[in-house]
């Protein structure tokens, strides 16, 4: 009988919020589909939350309870580095207890399983400031590469050449690319010369991924929570995802023209035309085909007792802030928000697109 070669896939990336953890959830769950008995591990870990006495990963927290991996939780997040924590590793450099921990944690997680995904931190240099880099780990622990990348041409190819270089210096075997966020009007072009491009600098293309709207969506709870912003009603429609946002500065007859399914409307707390007309378009649609995902009234302002009334009766999420209209905005468009395990359809729609756009049959057969 033919034994089973052990999958061992480093996810790395030319940079933070490449879509690392996005390719992780959707290569567990392809892994998963086939009958490949797969964990996860998180080496080295910049964000974490804090369960019980332990401090995990995000993204290791993630996949624990996504994939019920609870009771791995020690082990898939063996490092974690918090604030200060590189100012004193450089007065007091201890690089085995890194290696131990992490090799420790790797050969636990590993028993009675065929694969495992490693994901990374940033590009195949991060870490090296407490001596483990990516590429040092991903030496460390015997893995195979796979670098993520966002769309684009000439940068992507030189930003993966420069990651290729340090994986080559330290003997890193990379199986290829994954190219995330492409504009599906570019999507073929780039597909086309990526593909030759990457093949001239001796690199597989194993995916192009369009730009995912619901993937960069969050929730107006979730903007609550980073924008640390009260609630004034609607709280059990927070979960509703904010698709685009308007600044609702404009005449309402201007204004009309920019609402659609999931907007989420910033405005200042004393301009009631403006309220009202989201809360008119929200109700005229009957909250089917067209819903309004938020309201933040800015300023510190509040609109009169009846408007809050009828804001009330309408369940749309409103939120109250003293900051002013264009900081809320800024922040807003600017956001980043992590998957988290109440995404239930981020996290379906992670394996899907890996279904869909990536060569896994690639992945695996270059470890036969």
């Amino acid at each position: 009988m033919k034994k089973k070669i052990f999958k061992n896939i480093f996810v790395s990336s030319i940079h933070q919020n490449a879509g690392k953890t996005t390719m992780s959830l959707g290569l567990y769950q392809a892994l998963k589909s086939r009958k490949i008995r797969t964990t996860f591990l998180k080496p080295i870990g910049q964000q974490f939350v804090n369960v019980g006495d332990l401090s995990v990963d995000k993204d290791s927290y993630l996949i624990g309870e996504v994939f019920k991996m609870g009771k791995k939780l020690k082990e898939m997040s063996p490092v974690t580095i918090g604030r200060g924590y590189t100012e004193k590793y450089i007065f007091n450099p201890n690089k085995a207890a890194h290696e131990r921990k992490i090799v420790r944690a790797y050969e636990s997680l590993i028993k009675r399983k065929d694969a495992i995904i490693v994901e990374g931190t940033g590009h195949a240099g991060v870490g090296s400031v407490i001596d483990h880099s990516n590429a040092d780990v991903a030496k460390l622990l015997g893995s195979k590469v796979i670098i993520i990348s966002e769309g684009g041409i000439g940068r992507c190819i030189d930003e993966i050449t420069l990651n290729k270089a340090l994986f080559d210096l330290k003997q890193v075997e990379i199986i290829g690319v994954i190219v995330n966020k492409v504009l599906p009007e570019k999507y073929n072009k780039i597909k086309r010369i990526l593909s030759r491009g990457l093949k001239n600098k001796g690199l597989k293309l194993l995916g192009v991924i369009p730009v995912n709207p619901l993937m960069s969506s969050p929730t107006v709870a979730q903007i609550r929570s980073r924008l640390k912003l009260q609630v004034l009603c609607g709280m059990t429609a927070t979960s509703r995802r904010v698709k685009n946002v308007i600044v609702a500065a404009m005449e309402p007859h201007n204004m009309v023209h920019y609402l659609r399914d999931g907007t989420l409307v910033i405005t200042s707390g004393d301009r009631v035309d403006n309220i009202l007309l989201a809360v008119s378009t929200h109700l005229v649609r009957d909250g089917r085909s067209f819903q309004i995902s938020g309201i933040i009234l800015t300023g510190g302002l509040m609109p009169n007792p009846q408007i809050v009334e009828l804001l009330k009766k309408s369940e749309i999420p409103v939120l109250i802030t003293d900051e002013d209209t264009y900081t809320i905005a800024a922040t807003v468009e600017h956001m980043i928000c992590k998957i988290q395990k109440t995404d239930k359809d981020k996290i379906e729609e992670a394996g899907k697109l890996v279904r869909k756009y990536v060569d896994v049959n690639t992945i695996l057969k270059s470890f036969d």
